[in-house]
């Protein structure tokens, strides 16, 4: 016999999915609307507008894709990759590394710029591989959750403006919790998710597109057989649900019929957003964020942790704390999760017995999260035994906070 869900209530302090706002649940558990109902299209069209805002891209063309933050990966990627087209991606991370995933899938030649993971490039380094590669695009991660690391894009995005390439850059893990500014920083292609510092549950990606992006895109659109077959096109993109050039269409004032949207989902993305960009205010978001980040930050020192990797590329939306000497990491994680319910993560690759890796994004982002994963971390290593400084992790951040 199937029973009815119970849910427990959990401390999640992962860099994602993170805690979904209340208000963001309330509005998903409204009724459904029809599609194409102007009182729902009404609702898409607010949702370009905060984007924009959101974005610092006033003028982009900005849309939500159906999917994970993977998915805007991929549309965006898939968009502007023709085959053979020289992609340049610089790599400080594991998701460096998913971007060359699908560069490859979209029949690009990938042009890997690899350091190791304890910090970000300096831009004139990238600046001079692009000068050696000419690559059509330089593809690029602002906030790489497995080290917590942020790099720096201005004068990368400018020298791309400035000579014809175009930058396609992954914002999931700081959009939100970071200012963004896409037109500032020259970025072509900016994409993000809900499911982080938005506190929107998992299930769409968010898309600014520049104003030459957008064009290129445009050259590339075809139309469904089944709408018509008066618009082939020999340059189409390949896949037909991530189809940017359709897309645009789709989230235009004249749509064309192209996927079911995911109605409720847009009702949590322009709750998410509204929250964002009007009620709480951006500047006071990212002021939040930071805050808290101090706080955790002097909570973990307190106890005698590390902090992984350069500190002055850090950002505050992922702490990647180093696991101590004879602990074993995921007795910790397991421990945190049964005894006290909270969820943090590990990580990737050669750095997975290295660090933790806690969030702290959107609506987990609030002082009792983190004065109640500083106590249960402090008690979960004293009980195994962790040579730490005992009762001093909360202290440390309450002196933050007061």
């Amino acid at each position: 016999m199937f029973k009815e869900i119970n849910v427990p209530n959990r401390t999640i302090m992962t860099p994602g999915p993170v805690e979904a706002n209340p208000v963001v649940l309330r509005a998903m558990s409204t009724g459904t609307l029809g599609q194409f109902d102007p009182a729902f299209t009404s609702l898409m069209q607010e949702i370009k507008e905060m984007l924009r805002i959101a974005f610092n891209a006033p003028n982009n063309e900005c849309l939500a894709v159906d999917g994970t933050s993977r998915s805007g990966l991929e549309a965006a990627l898939f968009a502007m990759i023709e085959p053979g087209d020289k992609v340049l991606i610089p790599a400080y991370g594991r998701f460096a590394y998913l971007l060359a995933e699908i560069v490859e899938r979209a029949g690009g030649d990938i042009v890997l710029m690899e350091r190791d993971w304890t910090g970000t490039f300096e831009q004139a380094e990238i600046i001079e591989r692009i000068k050696a590669e000419q690559p059509k695009i330089v593809a690029m991660v602002h906030g790489e959750t497995a080290n917590g690391q942020c790099q720096q894009l201005e004068e990368v995005g400018a020298y791309c403006q400035a000579n014809g390439i175009y930058l396609v850059v992954d914002c999931v893990a700081t959009f939100g919790g970071m200012d963004i500014k896409q037109d500032e920083w020259g970025i072509d292609i900016a994409i993000a998710g809900t499911q982080k510092c938005l506190s929107v549950p998992s299930g769409m990606s968010l898309v600014s597109i520049s104003h030459r992006a957008k064009a290129f895109i445009e050259s590339r659109f075809q139309k469904e057989l089944g709408l018509g077959a008066d618009q082939r096109n020999e340059r189409f993109i390949q896949s037909n649900y991530l189809d940017l050039s359709q897309l645009m269409v789709y989230w235009s004032q004249n749509p064309i019929n192209h996927h079911t949207e995911a109605t409720n989902m847009i009702y949590g993305l322009h709750t998410g957003l509204r929250l964002f960009v009007q009620e709480e205010g951006m500047e006071k978001v990212f002021q939040r964020h930071q805050l808290n980040n101090n706080a955790l930050i002097a909570g973990i020192e307190a106890m005698g942790l590390g902090i992984y990797g350069d500190r002055e590329t850090a950002m505050p939306t992922v702490i990647p704390v180093m696991i101590p000497d004879g602990i074993e990491p995921n007795k910790v994680r397991d421990i945190l999760l049964e005894e006290f319910s909270v969820e943090i993560a590990g990580s990737f690759g050669d750095l997975n017995k290295v660090i933790w890796r806690i969030g702290n994004m959107g609506y987990s982002s609030r002082k009792q999260n983190v004065l109640h994963v500083l106590g249960a971390l402090e008690a979960t290593l004293l009980y195994l035994g962790a040579d730490i400084q005992a009762g001093k992790a909360v202290q440390a951040a309450l002196k933050v906070y007061r």
